[in-house]
């Protein structure tokens, strides 16, 4: 069996596609021009460039017009971009998010709570990661400015039920945010479908450049300049235009939008495989999130007896790349807050293992992992002081 590199990490970043980097290649050295310079041929150039790339992925999201694509850095300055500007400007501040949200989420209104005396609701999920609906609607109040709720959890896969959410916010006179980066690229996303006023993603999750995301803003609906200095991106966010990256960003989108019909059923088929593999092979596992309403790429598991970081380590060693749960937190010994969450003990929450594709997976790597996990789990179960089988 080969022994090249897998990597299975891909919920983290994925590898720039190789088109997407022979896009962005001229943008570096030959078309380099500043997007706002429009009165001669290179600067036009660039922002020709630019413009073609919010189509791509406008048309990537379904988005009505171009324009409510608006290019930032990331989706965790997107996500801060929307919870500042609506609790620290507007006279509504009530937040309401889950318990499951990414840390850039979370800790902005955290923040904010601290330091500016926002009022915030954390939702409760259920042992699958999903968010009550009714639970939702009950903790809308007069004072409530909006609703931030994931489309995929990082960790566990499960898909949430915007539409659902977001007509309860709506309902109420609310806006709602939702995080897709796990989703856009994954399975088809379109913001009409979705119903939300604003959604977050980063190029880097689906093919594309780290350091470039964005932020959809429905038409009409009002958002304060995050970066003021200049006119760029209609004014609300100032800076130089990083062509190259949006460029890249634009082609991935292009890409993924060509891939997902086919790509979704072949990644469900890979994850189903390796964890019956696993499962069969490997005495007290479990697997986190939804079975069925998830994200086809990822596979979240916990195996007892075991750290899931000594765990990484040792596959790391046969060129085996995965993660035990989110990468912005792969330096914390805390256990994950999803897992918590969703109500497992924090023993058995140390013991999660994250497995995430892409369409560059191949069976293969899925029968290779099934071959060597098993027997690094059976040794360090057995290097155990606790480990009674």
């Amino acid at each position: 069996m080969s022994d090249k590199p897998i990597y299975m990490d891909n919920a983290a970043t994925t590898r720039l596609d190789p088109e997407v980097f022979a896009a962005m290649e001229p943008f570096f050295n030959k078309h380099f021009g500043n997007a706002a310079s429009k009165y001669y041929q290179e600067g036009r150039t660039a922002h020709q460039a630019m413009e073609s790339a919010r189509g791509q992925l406008a048309g990537l999201l379904g988005a009505d017009d171009e324009k409510e694509i608006t290019i930032t850095s990331c989706a965790t300055e997107s996500n801060n971009w929307v919870i500042n500007s609506l609790l620290l400007n507007g006279t509504k501040k009530h937040v309401i998010t889950s318990a499951i949200e990414h840390h850039a989420i979370l800790e902005p209104i955290e923040f904010l709570e601290k330091h500016h005396g926002i009022k915030a609701t954390i939702l409760p999920v259920d042992e699958r990661g999903m968010v009550s609906p009714q639970l939702l609607k009950d903790s809308i109040t007069d004072e409530t400015a909006l609703v931030s709720i994931m489309h995929a959890n990082n960790e566990i896969g499960t898909v949430l039920p915007i539409r659902e959410l977001a007509d309860i916010a709506h309902e109420k006179g609310v806006l709602f945010h939702t995080d897709a980066c796990q989703t856009v690229g994954k399975i088809p996303v379109k913001v009409n479908e979705l119903g939300a006023d604003f959604l977050s993603l980063s190029a880097h999750k689906f093919h594309g450049p780290k350091g470039t995301g964005a932020l959809y803003i429905r038409k009409g609906t009002r958002l304060e300049p995050f970066i003021r200095g200049g006119g760029q991106e209609r004014g609300r966010r100032a800076g130089t235009s990083n062509i190259p990256s949006i460029v890249g960003m634009g082609k991935a989108a292009e890409l993924a939008g060509k891939r997902i019909e086919s790509e979704a059923p072949r990644e469900r088929e890979l994850v189903e495989k390796l964890w019956q593999g696993l499962n069969a092979k490997m005495p007290k596992i479990r697997r986190n999130g939804d079975p069925e309403k998830r994200i086809p790429n990822l596979l979240n598991i916990c195996v007892a007896g075991v750290e899931g970081e000594a765990v990484l380590g040792y596959l790391d060693m046969y060129g085996i790349m995965v993660s035990s749960g989110s990468a912005c937190t792969s330096g914390s010994l805390d256990p994950s807050h999803v897992l918590l969450a969703i109500g497992l003990p924090a023993e058995v929450a140390h013991g999660s293992i994250r497995f995430s594709m892409s369409h560059e997976t191949e069976a293969s790597d899925v029968e290779r992992i099934i071959e060597i996990m098993p027997d690094v789990v059976e040794r360090l179960r057995q290097m155990s002081p606790t480990w009674n089988g």
